[in-house]
């Protein structure tokens, strides 16, 4: 096994894996004393497996596991021809976890290939592959495989590549020695949680994910005005706490051609996706990470982008939002943003708005104080 270890190894060089690191399949005992605290908090998100037994235990996964392959792919962290947001045509942005094509189909693509590899040499093997959305914590699978440490960000954090990397691993049924964990190298660093918007990262690694701009970013509903100003230019997910974090500083990765974003896809003008139809979305957006959730929450908050753009030029589309749209929050989030960006447009419009959604009648009310229409 010592020399199938090697072979492992050398193809996933081969075929473009920046770290690939084995782990035990034992049960991972202390993410289950961090998911019961956060159950007991409330304050998962439901993005997350509901299992928690599944999400420690390998072997109510997979029969028999006796090993745990983890892969870590390094990516861009900069644009190379970035546009520029202008006063008549300003724009949003999309994480770094968005760029390019969604990073769980690379990522997928490259444990297929491991698969069919070990396979060949060992055609008894078993596997079962999973990136972000599987039973287990991609991050807990890493730490133990050593191919970095959790970070006081929450995220694996590698002495090589940083933060920005994409996580997939893989149970097997092969007995392969595993590696040593790293270890925790933050020290006394705090910028991570010094710099969130929100306060949602509270030290020691610690975080409430539900007031995570990442997480605002893809609910569906109305977001909390208290983040809304907070949002800044964010179309969906949130850099802040890698950005900061002294262990990316200068590192910029483009070993990945499927990772390379389009400028006028991760930083788009707003005021055309307020009227972009279901097609013309998926048709642009869809193979990006970041439209998995849909057309509406990144059309709300480029609605609440622009209202702290104040935007003016964006007051008759604004309009037509809260008149037309057949959506409440998409009606609702449009009367807050006129009542923020202002002028006789906006407020001759709100002057006549009306609406049967209590919600949406709310923002209305809440606009017609912002505008000062009593």
């Amino acid at each position: 096994m010592k020399q199938l270890k090697q072979d492992i190894i050398q193809y996933a060089n081969e075929i473009g894996i920046q770290k690939i690191g084995f782990a035990s399949a034992d049960p991972f005992l202390e993410l289950k004393a961090r998911l019961e605290v956060a159950v007991k908090e409330d304050v998962l998100t439901g993005f997350e497996h509901p299992n928690i037994d599944e999400r420690v235990y390998p072997d109510l996964i997979f029969d028999a596991p006796r090993s745990i392959i983890a892969i870590a792919l390094a990516y861009p962290s900069k644009m190379k021809e970035e546009p520029v947001s202008r006063k008549e045509a300003r724009r949003g942005v999309f994480s770094r976890a968005s760029w390019g094509t969604d990073y769980h189909t690379v990522l997928r693509e490259k444990l297929a290939k491991l698969e069919t590899f070990i396979t060949e040499l060992v055609p008894e093997a078993r596997f079962k592959s999973m990136v972000d959305t599987g039973e287990l914590s991609d991050v807990a699978v890493a730490e133990r495989a050593g191919l970095g440490w959790r970070g006081k960000n929450t995220l694996l954090i590698s002495p090589e590549f940083g933060s920005f990397i994409y996580l997939g691993e893989m149970v097997t049924n092969l007995p392969l020695a595993p590696d040593k964990p790293m270890g925790d190298l933050c020290g006394d660093c705090n910028k991570c949680v010094e710099a969130c918007p929100t306060g949602s990262l509270l030290g020691e690694g610690k975080m409430n994910p539900k007031i995570c701009l990442s997480y605002l970013s893809q609910t569906k509903g109305f977001l909390d005005e208290k983040y809304r100003d907070v949002l800044h230019n964010r179309l969906y997910g949130c850099d802040t706490c890698q950005v900061v974090c002294p262990y990316n500083r200068g590192h910029d990765f483009h070993f990945h051609e499927a990772m390379e974003p389009d400028p006028e896809l991760v930083k788009p003008e707003l005021k055309p996706l307020l009227s972009i139809s279901n097609k013309e979305f998926k048709a642009k957006f869809g193979p990006m990470a970041g439209s998995w959730r849909g057309k509406k929450p990144i059309q709300r908050n480029a609605i609440i982008v622009l209202a702290r753009y104040k935007d003016k030029t964006a007051v008759p589309e604004l309009i037509r939002c809260m008149t037309e749209d057949t959506r409440p929050v998409i009606r609702g989030t449009a009367a807050w943003a006129l009542g923020k960006i202002g002028g006789e447009e906006a407020k001759e419009a709100l002057q006549k708005a009306h609406d049967e959604d209590k919600e949406v009648l709310a923002e209305i009310m809440r606009a017609k104080n912002l505008i000062g229409i009593r």
